[in-house]
């Protein structure tokens, strides 16, 4: 009994410790989250109050407690400071504990959570601007394609490094031409736009960090999600038919099942309609 509670302890300790770490990297996104659409360094200068520029001290930007401690207002001017700083940063934690859970210390865990990583902020920066930056789309996509080579390398040297680079390009290629296609179609159906820029090179990205297959299930989640999410405003009159909405979350949301549940729904899936 005595190893079993010694071995319970470590694991809490170690997801409490995974936990802490996710939620700093949930700090670090909502900086990127405010300045990369806005062109600012992600360096300089320091983490501020929004309202009278105070810069914040070091127990002030301790992820969540930091927030909690400071009742959620800033210490000079008062002013109020979004609820959503500490709610990504518990998200992150979360997701932290959650893909170590899942894949255990390894390479697939690391590459997992950097994944998730460029998907809230991107998620998060389509809500905010409706916009995707290049900046993250593309340094996600060379991210992925690193490592598809890492991982081909692991698995049989320099020619599993070559096969599973090509693979990556091939599924980063596959989500472009998709999304692309998709949104030709849709903007002739609805008489406007109907996918922006940036969704085509997020669906890229993903493909080159989940493969081929995940690329066609997260199409098929983002639609099925965006259009009970969208529907559901419409009939409750909280949006009109001709103001935009972000796809980046929906395909955000969709590559993050593929990731932790793609093997099983697609299994699934051919089983069900393909057996």
């Amino acid at each position: 009994m005595l190893p079993l509670l010694q071995q319970s302890g470590l694991m809490a300790i170690a997801f409490c410790f995974l936990f802490i770490w996710g939620a700093c990297f949930g700090s670090f996104l909502n900086v990127v989250v405010y300045r990369v659409p806005a062109g600012l360094s992600l360096w300089h200068p320091p983490s501020r109050c929004p309202h009278c520029g105070h810069q914040l001290g070091a127990r002030e930007n301790i992820p969540v407690l930091g927030w909690l401690t400071l009742g959620g207002k800033c210490r000079w001017c008062k002013g109020p400071i979004s609820p959503r700083y500490p709610l990504v940063e518990v998200l992150m934690g979360l997701l932290c504990v959650i893909t170590v859970a899942q894949f255990g210390l390894t390479l697939e865990a690391i590459a997992g959570f950097t994944l998730l990583f460029w998907l809230v902020a991107l998620a998060l920066i389509d809500l905010d601007t409706l916009t995707l930056p290049n900046a993250l789309t593309q340094s996600g996509l060379g991210l992925g394609l690193l490592f598809q080579v890492a991982l081909g390398w692991r698995e049989n040297g320099l020619n599993g490094a070559i096969h599973f680079a090509i693979a990556g390009i091939g599924a980063a290629v596959l989500g472009i031409w998709l999304l692309d296609v998709i949104g030709v179609v849709g903007s002739a159906l609805l008489g406007q736009e109907a996918m922006g820029g940036g969704d085509p090179k997020l669906l890229a990205m993903i493909g080159a960090w989940l493969g081929w297959q995940n690329v066609l299930l997260t199409v098929v989640l983002a639609c099925g999600f965006g259009t009970v999410i969208i529907g559901s405003a419409l009939g409750l009159g909280k949006h009109q038919r001709q103001q935009p909405l972000p796809f980046g979350p929906f395909l955000a949301l969709g590559a993050v099942m593929g990731l932790f549940w793609g093997d099983r729904l697609i299994a699934l899936y051919l089983n069900t309609f393909a057996g």
